[in-house]
């Protein structure tokens, strides 16, 4: 018999409480939340509430929603939506973007012409960076050229890891053969972390951005990756975001989707479906989005680099996925 002390669970929530919280969260974000995940919507607002001091969930629901509340309510998204990825997820996407998308963008770089990829839902970067990886092994000269990689999430706790780029060593097994030799640095203090190069953070800039919101800046990407992330919206939502993103790529361009992800079929016919989740719009499709200018959010300079000596791993990772609801 085990006589250890255990941790009581935390009270559950009522069904009215979870459908305030659930509003509040889809009005925020468009993220559902299904009733069968009230138990995890518990434990993650009792830990909110008891940092707050806060008694109930309406209280703190309502307090939320006041006026100068603004970073408690980015801890509120941050708590009520699991980061989970990691790198090369899904490889099957990177292999084709590899042989079929960047040489010619490649190419189109080095004639002088504007290339842009997304990480849309980029959670704490790595898909981002892995993106960067494949840009440095197509066109080792891309600082040089007008290739910049954008990175979004909504989740600012994400953020602060992707920015710092910063990881345990053992994450790094899923990358191909060579990966974190040729764009990773290991640190020099305890906990076995990998800092990304900074080539590769330098094309890199990660930006807050809510995907059902207003999107600041204009134009059209030669590469938009947003996987995983519409299973958390409703329907519609899900047809007004996968519109929006196929709106945005570029004539040649690429999309790729999360393996439990269909795109609505008024959308699918405009791609040609090359892999598993990987749409490219025809050559000659006509354009739906104007040129992005050079003030646009993807070509601003990225933050400084975190030193990478004496990393611990609270410095480092969470778990991950490009932005849902675990």
């Amino acid at each position: 018999m085990n006589d250890q002390p255990h941790s009581a669970a935390p009270p559950l929530i009522s069904s009215h409480e979870f459908a305030t919280v659930a509003d509040l969260i889809k009005r925020m974000t468009g993220i559902h939340i299904s009733s069968n995940k009230r138990a995890m919507v518990s434990g993650r607002l009792a830990k909110r509430l008891k940092a707050l001091g806060i008694s109930s969930v309406d209280a703190y629901c309502g307090w939320l929603q006041r006026p100068g509340n603004a970073a408690e309510q980015d801890a509120f998204i941050s708590a009520l939506t699991t980061n989970m990825t990691r790198f090369n997820r899904e490889d099957h996407h990177f292999t084709h973007l590899t042989d079929h998308i960047l040489p010619g963008l490649a190419a189109a770089a080095r004639s002088g012409r504007r290339v842009r990829l997304w990480s849309a839902a980029c959670s704490t970067g790595e898909e981002a960076y892995d993106l960067a990886f494949r840009v440095l092994d197509a066109c080792p000269e891309a600082a040089r050229l007008d290739i910049r990689i954008l990175a979004t999430d909504i989740d600012k706790t994400a953020l602060g890891t992707a920015r710092a780029g910063v990881y345990p060593a053992a994450s790094l097994s899923d990358l191909p053969h060579g990966f974190g030799d040729r764009h990773l640095e290991r640190g020099k203090g305890a906990g076995n972390m990998v800092r990304v190069a900074d080539a590769p953070r330098d094309l890199v800039t990660f930006r807050c951005l809510n995907l059902n919101g207003d999107w600041p800046f204009n134009g059209a990407f030669d590469v938009i990756m947003c996987r995983n992330v519409t299973i958390y919206f409703d329907e519609d939502t899900q047809a007004r975001l996968w519109r929006r993103l196929a709106d945005r790529i570029a004539p040649g361009g690429a999309l790729y989707v999360g393996h439990s992800e269909l795109l609505p079929e008024a959308i699918a016919i405009r791609f040609t479906q090359q892999e598993r989740g990987a749409f490219c719009l025809p050559p000659d499709a006509p354009p739906k989005a104007a040129s992005i200018t050079r003030h646009d959010t993807a070509v601003t300079p990225a933050p400084p680099h975190t030193e990478l000596t004496n990393l611990t791993p609270a410095d480092a990772h969470r778990p991950d996925n490009n932005g849902g609801l675990g």
